[in-house]
Parts: C-alpha cells; structure tokens; sequence
C-alpha cells in the first residue's frame, strides 16, 4: 500500500473483499488470493478487475497485484502474474490488459514490463479518484495485448 493514499481500516478491507466476491459473480475473473506454495500462507491477491472510474483507457480489463511487504522482491509477484496473463488470453479469450501505477512505483513497473507490458507516455494520466493537488494522482499507463 506505499503507493495508495493510505491503508484500509478494516471495515474496508472487508468492503473490498465483497466486492472483489461480487466482481467474480458479474464477470467471472477478479484477484486471486495469492499463497505461497508448501506453506499456503496467505500473501496478497493478484488478478484481474475493470476499473470503476471513467478514463481515455476504459473500459479496459486491468492486471493488478498487492502482496505483503515481506514478500516483495522475490518474483512471487512476477510468476503469478504472468500465470494471470496466461489465464487472460489462453481462458478467457481478452484481447488486452492494462496495468497503471503512480509514476514512482518502479517495483509494480518492473513486474508490468517483465510480463510483457508497454508504457505508452502519452497515455499517462491523472487518477479521477483523487484529488487535483495529491502527490499520487498522476498515473502511468501499461498495456499487453494478446499475441505480444
């Protein structure tokens, strides 16, 4: 969460996990509860979810990931994401994913370019989620298409 505005209380938390719940009912794909193999010690999610919010890009199918800190830095983050493009284009037949971050976070840009993913500079833009002065509002943008 070192690149969100800030963390979830636990009410929210729990807001997130029903509506990830009710994204899989609607569209049959979403995050991925990501565990550790051997352990099956729970880490994050990585998946696959259409923004809510209305931009140049959307609507558009995003690839994203958020693992415990402990856990950055190994590759789980990488090898489950290209598990999760794999799964986009093999099973459910996407033409695309998009993937965007705020510009300073080069640890989730990284895994978007070793999955395969492009950055187009002029498809960067300003999260309509946040307000005009917040540090984090300018995002940069990330594509895959199926076949690249």
């Amino acid at each position: 969460m070192e690149f969100f505005p800030g963390l979830l209380t636990a009410e929210e938390s729990d807001s997130l996990v029903g509506r990830i719940e009710s994204h899989f009912d609607r569209h049959g794909f979403g995050p991925f509860a990501a565990e550790l193999i051997g352990t099956g010690e729970f880490i994050g999610f990585v998946g696959l979810m259409l923004p809510e919010f209305e931009a140049d890009f959307t609507p558009a199918v995003e690839i994203g990931w958020r693992l415990a800190a402990e856990h950055w830095g190994q590759g789980l983050a990488t090898e489950a994401a290209c598990a999760v493009v794999r799964h986009a284009f093999d099973v459910l037949a996407l033409d695309g994913l998009v993937s965007f971050t705020v510009a300073d976070n080069l640890r989730s840009r990284r895994v978007m370019e070793r999955i395969g993913m492009t950055h187009n500079p002029r498809e960067d833009f300003d999260h309509p989620g946040l307000p005009v002065a917040h540090p984090f509002r300018r995002h940069v943008l990330y594509r895959i298409r199926r076949g690249e």
